[in-house]
């Protein structure tokens, strides 16, 4: 999953980041490492915080946002990632908050949207919430709280259970 995200990054990095002078070229993928490292701390943090974070979570990757275009950053788990990505920006390269927040706003959008399009997309099994939990867990969330949520946000809670969960992600009623 991990490489299937930096690829989304890469996709959509090109002028803020291999195009950018500011960014030396031999630093872009360091650059673009900061931004996965944002990225997936962020919703790791947030799936294995108490206060909703794992219904939080599986909400946005799920779609559950409303948000779409540059306007998800105004989802406020996408807005502390983009806040740990422009303070990683800064410290590792130098950059004023201005340039960083620049970078950060044209990158992450367009790799969260991405994200979500994907791991809704059932001709698209590249990202998978199931996959995405784990990574995200790192062992330590239990599934049938993950398939319960899941299913709720994604119609496939009256059936119950996994069978739900995937009905719910395919379609099926």
């Amino acid at each position: 999953m991990l490489e299937q995200l930096m690829g989304l990054i890469q996709d959509h990095s090109q002028d803020a980041i291999v195009n950018n002078p500011a960014i030396p070229n031999q630093h872009n993928d360091s650059a673009m490492q900061t931004i996965l490292g944002a990225i997936t701390g962020g919703l790791q943090q947030q799936a294995q915080g108490g206060q909703g974070g794992l219904s939080n979570v599986i909400g946005l990757l799920g779609g559950q946002g409303g948000q779409a275009g540059s306007g998800i950053l105004s989802n406020p788990l996408v807005s502390g990632i983009a806040q740990n990505a422009i303070g990683g920006l800064m410290q590792k390269f130098g950059l004023d908050s201005s340039a960083a927040s620049g970078i950060v706003s044209q990158v992450l959008p367009g790799v969260m949207n991405s994200l979500i399009t994907k791991t809704n997309d059932p001709n698209d099994n590249s990202f998978d919430m199931g996959t995405i939990m784990n990574v995200l867990g790192d062992g330590k969330i239990d599934m049938n709280d993950v398939s319960t949520i899941a299913g709720k946000f994604m119609g496939g809670g009256q059936q119950g259970g996994l069978g739900g969960l995937l009905g719910g992600l395919f379609g099926g009623k």
